[in-house]
């Protein structure tokens, strides 16, 4: 008995040797991280570091656009805040390097931002939709700017400030001496930067178009997490780090299953098509009436088809006077172009009342394109150009007797397309007698509102300018020629009209019709704040939506107000 526990300790006491042996091996770091010593792993770190940021920052205007739009306002505010968060974690990686240059830290915080940016897809909509609950009843300015801002500060910056750590951790573990210091820095910088310019081009061409924002996320949160899991699994096992390796992977794998989700607009099952474009989020939902396309999933409708093949009841119907001030029946045929044809409901509707059209499209986003094809019967003979609006213009010579402007979507108006030198250029593409037909979709009622500035920056280009409010909707249609008998030609033609339904609606257009007052407000290409002006707007609007339930909760309390909603 004594023989068998002097055996039994003499085999403890050569474990515990054989334990200090392997710790006293391992309490080099480069001798317990021998892959620290291949430099390309390390530029390989701070590549892919590089690549997830820029990946990360577009996925986050992907995954905002559906609530707050995609305007130069949401750009701005994502990019402040990442850069926020770089920042900050620039200082302080570079501090916790000098105090503690352990590279086990490093890639702790690679792999928590990695879990962190796992987690977007399947929490991240949630996160969004809960601060705008919030906000909508306390703060009444500004919502899409506070609000985006906050989103952006709970969702982005954590995982960006652990990645933001990352160089100068990366300075401090590579540079031994100072005589190739120089070079080694460049080195690691050059490997992030050549990283960020694939992690732009990537998510934006190859991963959003093909797999959608979630799966981009979980792509890029899975090349971090493999990063550590490599660096972790080489050489000594810290028994502590090595139980975060499963417990990190195994989070990561629930991710997988439970973000691969596109669907922004979760509380609704029965879209007939979500999906995403490189421009757009996009959504089609029908009902026994009609088939209508949208890019937000909070307000706005983009395209409308009637099944019933009748007017629609919006804008469309208004803006189909154009032709009628154009002379359509006085002429063999009518060329007319549509910038921003989407889904094409106003060539629909015009190829449906007007058999003299000829009509092109330009549209930029070839998806929309698609499913104005699949769901939206887009007439066959109606040529539609993938390009930009004004540069399809700058490129063409042809003349048109109706140029129709509907590129203007909520917030997002491109300032390109506002500015007194695109309507030059619309100008010189119309007949002498031609219109332009506008649809300006946020009607301002507060003095130097968007739609004041935009009827104005075109009254300096033509001579006759004219508006109609949209009934029960904030549309307002502008109709714009140098064409001094434009309404005299309106008036003969609607009496030539012979379908009782157009007949009626070009009454409706022409009674309410109001010659426009030319102000002092221009946009020119130097100077268009599009944003600004369409944001006043958009708190215009949300203030009066959301008035009656804000003094439910005011007055009754929480409890009231999640009774009724």
């Amino acid at each position: 008995m004594s023989q068998n526990v002097n055996e039994t300790t003499d085999a403890a006491v050569n474990v515990a040797d054989n334990l200090a042996k392997n710790t006293a091996t391992c309490e080099n770091v480069s001798d317990r991280r021998p892959i620290l010593k291949n430099r390309i792993y390390l530029y390989l770190t701070e590549f892919f570091a590089g690549m997830s940021v820029m990946a990360v920052e577009l996925g986050a205007s992907r995954l905002m656009a559906p609530y707050f739009s995609s305007s130069q306002i949401v750009w701005t505010i994502i990019i402040g805040t990442i850069m926020i968060a770089m920042a900050l974690g620039n200082i302080y990686g570079g501090r916790s390097a000098d105090k503690n240059p352990n590279p086990d830290k490093l890639y702790v915080r690679i792999m928590i931002a990695a879990i962190w940016i796992a987690l977007i897809p399947v929490v991240g909509k949630y996160i969004i939709l809960g601060i705008s609950a919030l906000l909508i009843f306390t703060v009444s300015s500004n919502f899409l700017i506070i609000a985006g801002f906050a989103a952006c500060m709970v969702i982005f910056v954590f995982p960006l400030f652990l990645l933001g750590m990352v160089t100068p951790s990366l300075v401090k573990f590579t540079v031994d001496n100072l005589d190739d210091n120089g070079k080694l820095v460049g080195n690691l910088n050059a490997a992030n930067t050549i990283g960020s310019i694939i992690g732009t081009f990537v998510p934006t061409f190859i991963s959003i178009p093909a797999v959608g924002t979630s799966i981009t996320f979980l792509i890029f949160a899975g090349i971090l997490l493999l990063l550590a899991i490599v660096y972790f699994m080489s050489g000594c096992v810290n028994f502590f780090k090595a139980r975060k390796l499963p417990i990190s992977i195994a989070i990561f794998l629930v991710c997988v299953l439970l973000g691969h989700d596109n669907s922004f607009a979760f509380w609704q099952d029965d879209l007939t098509y979500e999906g995403e474009s490189i421009y757009n989020y996009l959504q089609v939902y029908e009902d026994e009436k009609q088939v209508v396309l949208s890019t937000n999933v909070l307000f706005g409708v983009q395209s409308v088809y009637r099944k019933e093949k009748g007017l629609t009841g919006m804008y469309y119907d208004y803006a189909m006077a154009a032709p009628l001030m154009a002379g359509i029946h006085e002429k063999d045929e009518l060329n007319i172009l549509i910038l921003g044809n989407g889904t094409g409901t106003y060539a629909t509707q015009c190829e449906r009342y007007f058999d003299n059209v000829l009509i092109s499209g330009v549209e930029i986003d070839e998806k929309i394109t698609e499913l104005a094809v699949q769901y939206f019967e887009l007439p066959s003979n109606v040529d539609v150009t993938t390009y930009d609006g004004r540069a399809y213009l700058n490129a063409i010579e042809d003349k048109y007797d109706v140029i129709m402007v509907d590129a203007y979507q909520d917030i997002t108006i491109p300032f390109q397309m506002s500015s007194v030198e695109f309507f030059e250029l619309v100008k010189a593409h119309l007949t002498d007698d031609g219109v332009m037909v506008v649809n300006m979709n946020m009607r301002g009622s507060k003095e130097g509102s968007i739609n004041q500035y935009l009827a104005d920056t075109i009254s300096n280009v033509f001579s006759q300018v004219y508006t109609v409010d949209v009934e029960r909707s904030t549309n307002r249609e502008l109709f714009a020629s140098n064409n001094e008998n434009v309404l005299s030609v309106f008036e003969t033609n609607m009496k030539a009209e012979e379908d009782a339904e157009i007949h009626t609606m070009m009454d409706r257009v022409s009674t309410n019709l109001v010659k426009y007052e030319k102000g002092g407000y221009l946009m020119t290409d130097d100077k268009a704040p599009v944003e600004l002006l369409g944001m006043k707007v958009i708190d215009e609007l949300i203030k009066d939506e959301v008035a009656y339930y804000k003094e439910i909760y005011q007055q009754e309390g929480l409890a009231a107000l999640l009774k009724m909603l």
